[in-house]
């Protein structure tokens, strides 16, 4: 889940590409792809995967292809290493008699270099059903939160940037209280010059500890925009400041006092989520009426977990949205990133104390109590935030939802993505 520095004086969709970054292109392109275009299939109907590898265009003779077949996330069905006489082999994936993924992973060897791809079958996936579970006290606990947090003074403060201020906007790096005295939340503040009401933007962040720019192209076009952080740090410091925490103070933060959801980290993060919204309405530039948020991957989830609990977002905009569904391991199948109980990590988690504080923070449980209209993208490819996970939690969504598929995309998006979700969003608010 880590991402790039943000760049700025970019649009929204190029911001939000840059966020979660592209594959490089390679001068050998492993293909993998199912026998159905759109890539869908119903339980129990066969799949089949084309595998093929090509240098400058034309398919490669005679390549040692190992490939692994199973559903995405789980240990593989079938393993096999053949020959592309032709450069190109068609392969029996067989079926799922379920709803979920069956993916097929390709790995060329070509002058003594591996070259990786893979391609995800979709069964029945609008059948898919959550696997985590839903407090009885779900509402109350958070209704609880949220009056506590409306006592807690904003005491915002806001420091002008003057160098990436522009012609048209002002710039700031804002510090606001969060949830409780000495828990403050930082971000970038970007307000047009011009007087006058304006709707506004919150962006809620992917996973990592990174300094942060601000969206200013979107300010420029008479939108006022934040970018927040979750860790409670100023988000102006040198970047090895960040470095430094990644792998110290703030390593392996998903996973902080999760065996008590009161003290959970990501309580203080979603109440921030909410708290920046409080900010944001409060400025004499808001229009008093459109706000929107947006984020991808963990700033997915953010984007879902704020829109349900807040009630003054319209619309919300979210790309792969992690932290969904994430008990999916203890029933077979893939959960959403951090992928708390899948093998590597189950062990230190699979206790009930902490199975009763995720029901409290999973996506899933904030989907099913969505009331405003919400535009997701993803692909089929994703292996941090698995499809499986992200439509456990969109099948639950009963408010007005338009799902963008790039299929073979994975924790990256393409252009195009980014461009429909942008417009879709700005459509609504201006």
């Amino acid at each position: 889940m880590k991402t790039k520095p943000i760049l700025i004086f970019l649009p929204l969709f190029l911001f939000l590409n840059i966020l979660i970054g592209q594959p490089a292109e390679k001068f050998i392109k492993v293909l993998v792809a199912p026998d159905h275009s759109d890539w869908m299939y119903k339980k129990g109907e066969p799949v089949k995967f084309t595998i093929s590898v090509l240098k400058n265009g034309n398919y490669v003779p005679n390549v040692k292809v190992k490939y692994e077949l199973g559903e995405e996330k789980m240990d593989p069905l079938k393993s096999e290493t053949i020959i592309l006489a032709s450069g190109m082999q068609q392969i029996n994936g067989g079926t799922l008699n379920k709803p979920g993924f069956l993916r097929l992973t390709a790995i060329a060897e070509v002058d003594g270099k591996e070259y990786r791809n893979l391609a995800t079958a979709a069964f029945s996936p609008e059948e898919i059903k959550p696997t985590v579970q839903n407090p009885s006290d779900f509402d109350s606990f958070w209704a609880t939160a949220l009056q506590d947090l409306a006592k807690i003074p904003m005491d915002a403060k806001m420091t002008l940037i003057p160098e990436r201020c522009t012609e048209k906007t002002l710039v700031y790096h804002v510090n606001i209280q969060n949830n409780a005295p000495g828990a403050r939340l930082y971000g970038i503040l970007c307000v047009p010059k011009k007087e006058g009401k304006y709707p506004a933007i919150l962006h809620v962040p992917g996973a990592g500890v990174r300094p942060y720019a601000g969206d200013i192209n979107n300010a420029e076009k008479g939108i006022i925009t934040l970018q927040i952080g979750i860790h409670g740090i100023p988000v102006n410091m040198e970047p090895f400041v960040y470095n430094d925490l990644v792998g110290g103070a703030l390593k392996g933060y998903p996973s902080f006092n999760i065996q008590d959801k009161n003290r959970f980290y990501y309580k203080r993060v979603y109440l921030g989520c909410v708290r920046a919204n409080d900010f944001l309405t409060s400025l004499p530039q808001y229009d008093g009426k459109n706000l929107v948020v947006t984020g991808g991957s963990q700033g997915g989830a953010l984007s879902i977990v704020t829109a349900a609990l807040d009630k003054r977002v319209q619309y919300l905009a979210a790309l792969y949205p992690a932290l969904s569904d994430v008990t999916g391991y203890l029933q077979n199948r893939a959960g959403g990133w951090p992928h708390y109980f899948d093998k590597n990590n189950k062990s230190a988690h699979d206790f009930p104390a902490v199975m009763q504080t995720l029901g409290y923070y999973d996506v899933v449980n904030f989907a099913r109590r969505l009331t405003v209209p919400g535009m997701y993208t993803w692909g089929f490819n994703d292996e941090t935030c698995p499809p499986t996970s992200m439509y456990a939690a969109y099948n639950l969504i009963s408010s007005p939802k338009e799902l963008f598929l790039a299929l073979e995309t994975g924790h990256w998006t393409y252009p195009e993505q980014g461009e429909k979700l942008t417009n879709w969003l700005v459509s609504k608010i201006k």
